[in-house]
């Protein structure tokens, strides 16, 4: 126990627990840069990369943080440190150590050469869960072109590594290939540059084609005049849950990271029976990949051309508002960062007093629990009311022959007041640009634009 006691500070952690087997054992490491911008702290973000590292399967056996202005650019931790995880890496029996940050190709090899155990970054592990939860064709290819973008450029002097690591996919009980390098199988690892680029490339042209297919359902949607609400969030704060009650779809629901990848789309009915399309999209997570949001550019096109965002926070997390704030920089990266938003403060039941909070920090926020059914009737209401912000202003009387455009106003529209009068059907509300020449025979005042 010498060596332990020895390197132990307040800034590392040790799990007495063993790892079951068939887990893997694995060990984080960051560096706390003192980024004063920077929203998570060092200790945070090695909580969630350690939830991370359970999704993917391994066990963590401990954890350590080094304070440097800078990583190290041959080893990213300092000499010292790197001698310490050397020593601990024996002593624990450790097969994998994961760094909170992107390795250089040339800072991984130098670590792997070093500790004698697999290195990965945080990327490589995203990229792995992913790779375990993509479930339809577009989801496997997007997954495919960023692990080989990301394995590209640390292929030279691997191939041998490659070989003994890859086979196949395997569930998070951890059965079958090793954390980092599932997904393409090893015939794909160990191709030259010149195949895998002409891979990388086809792989464009089908997920081009993915693209294109999702653009043409976008546009039969749009002339269906049903406005598109897009789910976002963070990952695991209840986006499938909440999705699935609101339209009682069964959308694959987990109380783990990425346990949604293929977005999803179903009818939801608001009050006074207005009709919208509701889509659930993969969750974002701090340092997300920028290969991965490139790869999976044909998905996200959904919450950009989205009419309404729906924004879910696990308003019980201790880093609620940190997560918030991860996905207002993602969407401002992805150009969907104006778009119209309301805001779902789920899994409120887990909340000790719920009256401390302020919802003002949030757009259009309504306190839910999709777990409990809580709110739901009010967040519809708010949807529908910010989905009407954008419509057209219209006060019409519709004679009652006309039975099928007062039906078509409230499943497209937002009726705010409706009465039968002797020659029709008065209804003052908003309807959708594109349906407002069906009621300008019936004009009572002038439109206006809200």
């Amino acid at each position: 126990m010498a060596i332990r006691e020895a390197i132990t500070t307040k800034h590392d952690h040790l799990n007495e627990n063993k790892a079951p087997d068939g887990r893997e054992r694995a060990y984080l490491v960051a560096v706390d840069s003192h980024h004063h911008d920077s929203l998570w702290s060092a200790e945070d973000s090695l909580n969630e990369l350690e939830s991370l590292a359970g999704t993917a399967g391994a066990v963590v056996l401990g954890r350590m943080v080094q304070r440097l202005r800078h990583p190290d650019m041959s080893t990213y931790l300092g000499k010292g440190r790197v001698q310490e995880l050397v020593d601990l890496a024996k002593e624990l029996d450790i097969d994998l150590v994961i760094f909170d940050d992107e390795l250089s190709p040339s800072q991984q090899r130098n670590l792997e050469k070093v500790l004698d155990v697999r290195v990965i970054d945080r990327t490589a592990l995203i990229l792995d869960i992913f790779a375990q939860h993509a479930r339809t064709r577009e989801g496997r290819l997007q997954v495919e072109l960023a692990q080989l973008e990301y394995r590209l450029p640390r292929l030279s002097g691997r191939g041998i590594e490659f070989s003994q690591q890859a086979g196949g996919s395997r569930g998070a009980a951890g059965v079958g290939g090793a954390i980092g390098v599932r997904g393409p199988g090893e015939t794909k690892l160990e191709v030259d540059r010149r195949r895998i680029r002409n891979r990388l490339a086809a792989l464009r042209e089908e997920i081009e084609e993915v693209r294109d297919q999702r653009l043409l359902h976008r546009q039969q949607r749009s002339a269906q005049t049903m406005p598109v609400v897009a789910v976002v969030g963070y990952t695991n704060a209840g986006k499938s849950t909440l999705f699935n009650v609101l339209t009682q779809a069964e959308v694959h629901a987990e109380n783990k990271l990425f346990a949604t990848l293929d977005p999803t789309t179903r009818r939801v009915v608001l009050p006074g029976n207005q009709e919208a399309l509701l889509t659930d999209t993969v969750g974002f997570i701090q340092k997300l990949p920028t290969k991965l949001i490139a790869a999976f550019r044909a998905t996200l096109e959904e919450v950009v051309n989205a009419d309404l965002l729906l924004e879910v926070v696990d308003i019980s997390h201790e880093n609620a508002i940190e997560q918030s704030e991860t996905v207002n920089e993602i969407l401002g990266d992805l150009g969907a960062g104006g778009k119209s938003r309301v805001t779902a403060l789920n899994k409120i039941d887990l909340v000790t007093d719920p009256e401390a909070l302020d919802p003002a920090l949030y757009p259009n926020a309504v306190a839910v629990s999709a777990l409990k059914h809580t709110g739901l009737e009010a967040l519809r209401e708010k949807i529908a009311q910010v989905l009407a912000e954008s419509m057209e202003t219209l006060q019409v009387l519709l004679p009652y022959n006309k039975g099928d455009l007062v039906e078509l106003f409230h499943r497209r529209g937002y009726v705010e007041q409706e009465e039968h009068q002797p020659d029709g059907t008065l209804l003052i509300g908003r309807i959708p640009r594109a349906l407002q020449g069906y009621y300008m025979p019936y004009l009572q005042i002038p439109s206006r634009t809200s």
